[in-house]
């Protein structure tokens, strides 16, 4: 790819018990320090329970941050498309579509957590075959259709949206993957982008980024939709950076507990195979297991590379939030991530260097031309002086 993309995945995930408003706050004030700092784009999730990831609506999310933002695109991470009426789903996005002047990015998936779709009396199984159903009807919608259809949990009856897209012809949408095949087949079958949510998050997840492409391809030719650009693929891993190794592990000690404890104890998501008792297992598990990074930019840079080389080319690299860190050193890595990290992927970094070293390389004979200069100058001054 020409010049990749970087953004942020915020799920979120946030200790229960602290005051929520003010979580709430930091996420949309992370998402305004990423649209100064030139970050892409910005995906936020949908959760319903077990307290840690406490957005109910990605739609609501990204309303507010549009009105705080200038040009860093906003997509649902993913819509838990099961769980709606698919209706007003495609409505609620053509919506944003129109608030947010085409900023709008549509992720769908049948939702993660077992805690979410229990209350509404869905099973995993369920959601997964309702995501199928559910995302050929928002599809016909967005298309401008007129469809009745019956599924489980809704009927609709000569349904049509009220208004067309802002986008044209279409924003952008993007079906989520871990480690199974369903996202990809999905995103073949209708030529849509992919999502892979565990692209590093397991051994599986990793290992299956190699295959998925070649998944979605096979399923577009066989559905007979062209494939997509790679530049619709969209890898999800998180990193914590700072100026040292050592300042890195320090940072982390602030939370980097309760994430690995939300997805070892409570999220019933083993897709999400993390492993650690204590900081330093946990510090060690992230960097040497190949999950990410906690270190500095070259380390990151190293871990992005190592995805384009297991991928053969993606289109964005979307960095997990996470509360391992206080917030000041969170927006330092992003920082840091933005400057030292991003650049050697966006075609930016090379002009500069190469700018430097050729002019390394002649200095020593610019600088006596530049002494040869102002000796001919001070000649000249006074031959001027003799003269007059």
């Amino acid at each position: 790819m020409s010049r990749l993309k970087f953004g942020v995945f915020l799920a979120p995930v946030h200790a229960p018990g602290q005051n929520p408003t003010t979580a709430l706050e930091r996420d949309l004030e992370l998402i305004e320090h990423l649209d100064r700092l030139d970050y892409d784009e910005a995906w936020i999730g949908e959760h319903h329970s077990a307290g840690s990831e406490i957005i109910g609506s990605p739609e609501i999310v990204i309303a507010a941050a549009a009105q705080r933002t200038r040009r860093i695109r906003l997509g649902t991470g993913v819509t838990s498309i099961s769980y709606h009426n698919p209706l007003w789903v495609a409505d609620r996005l053509v919506l944003l579509d129109h608030l947010t002047r085409g900023r709008v990015l549509f992720g769908v998936g049948p939702g993660s957590l077992p805690t979410d779709s229990s209350m509404i009396g869905l099973t995993p199984t369920d959601t997964r075959e309702l995501l199928e159903e559910n995302l050929d009807i928002i599809l016909r919608l967005l298309a401008g259709e007129t469809v009745t259809a019956t599924t489980r949990t809704h009927r609709l009856v000569d349904a049509k949206l009220q208004l067309a897209p802002y986008s044209d012809p279409l924003f952008d949408i993007t079906v989520a993957a871990v480690a199974s095949p369903t996202g990809a087949r999905l995103a073949g079958r209708h030529g849509l982008g992919l999502l892979n949510i565990g692209a590093t998050l397991s051994a599986d997840g990793f290992d299956a980024l190699a295959h998925h492409w070649n998944i979605l391809t096979e399923r577009a030719a066989a559905a007979g939709k062209p494939v997509v650009d790679r530049s619709q693929w969209r890898l999800v891993g998180p990193f914590h950076l700072a100026e040292t190794v050592e300042q890195a592990y320090r940072d982390v000690e602030h939370g980097i507990e309760h994430w690995f404890g939300y997805f070892q104890k409570v999220a019933a998501f083993p897709q999400m195979a993390v492993a650690g008792d204590n900081v330093k297992e946990m510090i060690d598990f992230i960097n040497e297991a190949g999950i990410g990074v906690i270190g500095t930019a070259d380390q990151a840079r190293a871990q992005v590379q190592r995805l384009v080389d297991q991928t053969g080319g993606f289109g964005s690299m979307l960095l997990m939030a996470h509360d391992w860190a206080a917030p000041d050193a969170t927006r330092r890595s992003f920082e840091i991530f933005a400057r030292d990290v991003a650049p050697h992927f966006q075609g930016q970094a090379r002009p500069t260097l190469e700018a430097a070293a050729s002019a390394a390389a002649g200095r020593a004979g610019h600088a006596q031309a530049q002494l040869d200069a102002i000796d001919h100058m001070s000649k000249r001054y006074e031959q001027e002086k003799a003269d007059s």
